[in-house]
């Protein structure tokens, strides 16, 4: 029996430390040519974040960051392989290689980057909040002592903390009510269980547009800062996040981009790269 737990050890030791080994080859190496040779890269996403990355009811993946993700590779003649992943630990994924890239409405934050590097910011956003208009939230100011839903690890969530002034000091027990998904925010805010949803503006304008009954909705704009969308890379990455960069501004010049931005937005949002 000692030399069978001992044995067992043993072998748990060897797999623990070859986890180990692989997460510090995929953290601390350029992995663009072990990338280039499988044709393939793995993007981690929240499949339920509409319009960016999300599953229509016959399951099939589709959104913004879809088709800029699938965009940007076929120029290289590399596959995306889109991996749902638990959105909060999304860059605990991307160190230990279980992902390549995060890239699903990443907003640029300076927490973030002291963990991961940004590709070029191409799109801009904002925290909204947004109410039944039956609970008459007109402002954040009408928050007070009532209940605010945010998604666990999302920037908004983050905003609440960085500017307690704003909304934290307001709402009931100073604390949001946290989520995995907006989708399930949005069953309790329609359920009364709580009266507010801090959430992107791209999430909202398109979740309220695509609602049955959209004027039951009021989205309100808050001092949140304004926020950058970019693509989450491995900080040793730096031949992933140039090809990446270099993609993206040939997608700006030849309409592409333009074309993505009408497609899901109806309209050409505020994208930097469209204004040089």
């Amino acid at each position: 029996m000692k030399r069978l737990v001992v044995g067992f050890a043993a072998l748990l030791l060897v797999i623990l430390s070859g986890c180990t080994s692989l997460s510090q080859r995929a953290n601390e190496k350029d992995n663009w040519n072990k990338i280039k040779q499988s044709k393939t890269v793995v993007v981690g996403l929240d499949d339920s974040f509409v319009p960016m990355g999300f599953r229509q009811k016959n399951g099939q993946l589709v959104g913004y960051d879809v088709d800029l993700a699938k965009a940007v590779f076929k120029q290289y003649g590399i596959k995306v392989s889109f991996q749902t992943i638990d959105w909060s630990m999304n860059a605990t994924e991307l160190q230990n290689g279980t992902i390549d890239l995060i890239w699903n409405g990443y907003t640029k934050t300076p927490e973030r980057e002291k963990q991961v590097a940004f590709s070029k910011t191409y799109l801009r956003n904002d925290q909204t909040l947004v109410s039944l208009r039956k609970n008459n939230i007109t402002s954040t100011a009408d928050m007070t002592n009532k209940a605010l839903g945010v998604q666990t690890g999302s920037s908004g969530a983050n905003d609440i903390s960085t500017y307690p002034k704003i909304l934290k000091n307001r709402i009931q027990d100073q604390s949001p009510v946290l989520y995995d998904t907006f989708t399930n925010a949005f069953i309790d805010l329609n359920a009364g269980r709580i009266q507010g949803l801090l959430i992107d503006s791209t999430y909202a304008n398109y979740y309220v547009q695509h609602d049955k009954n959209p004027k039951k909705y009021r989205v309100v704009n808050t001092l949140f800062p304004k926020e950058e969308f970019a693509v989450g890379i491995r900080k040793s990455d730096d031949t992933l996040r140039r090809k990446i960069n270099v993609a993206l501004e040939r997608l700006a010049k030849d309409g592409t981009l333009t074309k993505i931005n009408e497609k899901w937005f109806g309209r050409n949002v505020d994208s930097p790269l469209l204004t040089k």
